[in-house]
């Protein structure tokens, strides 16, 4: 990929939690799914029942679009000028309202990133995660899917515009996973894992109730992927001062600017 091009890529990432904050609040039904799903990664004989089975629930729904919610989309996307990467701007859109989340999100990439032969989507297992969650919860509150996003179906070379930086890592090794902190670390950036990891969203999301905490950890995965693809692509890390940010809180109908 040539510098110019990434003028036309969105980075993304998304922060998802539980829907709900205790498996004792799920209906009998949604009960009894949860069991039948978590039957398939537990180790526990005793998933069934009592505690494992809630444990299971605090520490794996929330990666599950049938159990799950989003409640934080970060993206960034950087500004070139004369061939020379002049800025990158990051975005947060966060709420406790979904639909009204992913309604905005949606109006922003019909609107800017729409055109698979020239525009990009990229993110740290944004194929096997990002894409697929946001595509399933849109589809759950009734959210027509923008174009780059409905790939159902479609074969590899058909969704070359989705740049997924954990792929270009494995280089054809499907067997091996790499996280975002691992492979920042290798490649000589900063980690963005210094306040929080991913295992502990709902956590702060229920209890700590600190969903400012959870954007601030979703822009510093957003600007990591950022300085990890430039880094594969050989391009310098772009500096601290050329990094803007911008965040909209959505409480429905209405939309805070901050």
């Amino acid at each position: 990929m040539k510098l110019d091009q990434l003028k036309n890529v969105l980075f993304l990432d998304i922060e998802t939690v539980s829907i709900r904050e205790d498996f004792d609040q799920l209906n009998e039904l949604e009960q009894h799914l949860w069991k039948k799903k978590s039957k398939k990664f537990s180790t526990n004989r005793n998933y069934l029942e009592g505690k494992p089975l809630k444990d299971s629930y605090i520490q794996k729904a929330g990666i599950f679009a049938e159990f799950a919610k989003v409640v934080c989309i970060t993206v960034a996307y950087i500004h070139i000028e004369d061939n020379i990467l002049q800025r990158l701007k990051v975005k947060s859109f966060y709420s406790h309202n979904e639909e009204a989340l992913l309604r905005e999100f949606s109006m922003l990439i019909d609107r800017f990133y729409y055109d698979p032969e020239r525009h990009y989507l990229s993110g740290h297992n944004i194929k096997e995660f990002d894409i697929p969650f946001l595509a399933r919860r849109m589809l759950i509150n009734r959210i027509p899917l923008p174009n780059l996003f409905d790939i159902r179906g479609k074969k590899p070379w058909q969704i070359g515009y989705l740049i997924d930086t954990l792929e270009m890592w494995r280089f054809g090794d499907y067997k091996n996973y790499t996280s975002l902190n691992l492979l920042a670390t290798a490649l000589g950036i900063p980690s963005p894992k210094d306040e929080m990891d991913g295992s502990q969203v709902s956590i702060v999301y229920y209890l700590e109730k600190d969903l400012d905490k959870i954007v601030r950890y979703c822009e510093k995965d957003v600007i990591t992927t950022v300085q990890v693809l430039l880094r594969m692509y050989a391009f310098e890390p772009i500096s601290t001062e050329k990094i803007e940010s911008l965040t909209y809180f959505f409480t429905g109908d209405e939309e805070e600017e901050q």
